[in-house]
C-alpha cells in the first residue's frame, strides 16, 4: 500500500511539474495586415523594410520561416494550407510588401501564427 501511495504521489507531483500549454483557435478564417518578413532575419536582428526586402526575399526562398509583422508589432508565423499551398508559395516572394493575409489563427505557448488561405494588398 505504502508503494501505491508513493507511486501515486510522485505522478500528481510530476503532472503539476509540467508546465500547461495552452492551444487557442480562431473561429473562421480571420485577417491579419501587415509586412511579410523572414523570421530570422526579423527576430536576429529587426531585418524589415525597403533596406531589407532583398535579403528577406533570399533568406525565405532559402527556406526561412515566412512572418507578418503588424502596425502593432505582433509578429504571426505564415503556415502552409496543407490542402492548397499556392497562397503559401506565392506569399514566398512578397517580402517586404505590406500586405492583409486571411487564413487560420492559431497560438500555442505564446506563439501566433496564420495558416494561410489567401492574401491581397493592404489598404493604405
Amino acid at each position: 500500500m505504502k508503494q501505491a501511495l508513493t507511486g501515486l504521489t510522485l505522478a500528481v507531483a510530476l503532472a503539476l511539474a509540467v508546465p500547461a500549454y495552452s492551444h487557442e483557435v480562431s473561429k473562421g478564417a480571420q485577417a491579419i495586415t501587415g509586412e511579410i518578413v523572414d523570421t530570422g532575419c526579423f527576430l536576429a536582428h529587426m531585418g524589415q523594410g525597403a533596406k531589407h526586402v532583398e535579403c528577406a526575399t533570399k533568406c525565405i526562398s532559402g527556406g526561412m520561416p515566412m512572418g507578418v509583422l503588424t502596425r502593432q508589432g505582433t509578429l504571426y508565423l505564415v503556415t502552409m494550407n496543407h490542402d492548397n499551398a499556392d497562397s503559401y508559395n506565392k506569399l514566398k516572394s512578397m517580402a517586404g510588401k505590406k500586405l492583409t493575409v486571411m487564413g487560420q489563427i492559431y497560438t500555442r505557448g505564446g506563439m501566433k501564427a496564420i495558416e494561410i488561405i489567401g492574401f491581397r494588398p493592404a489598404r493604405a
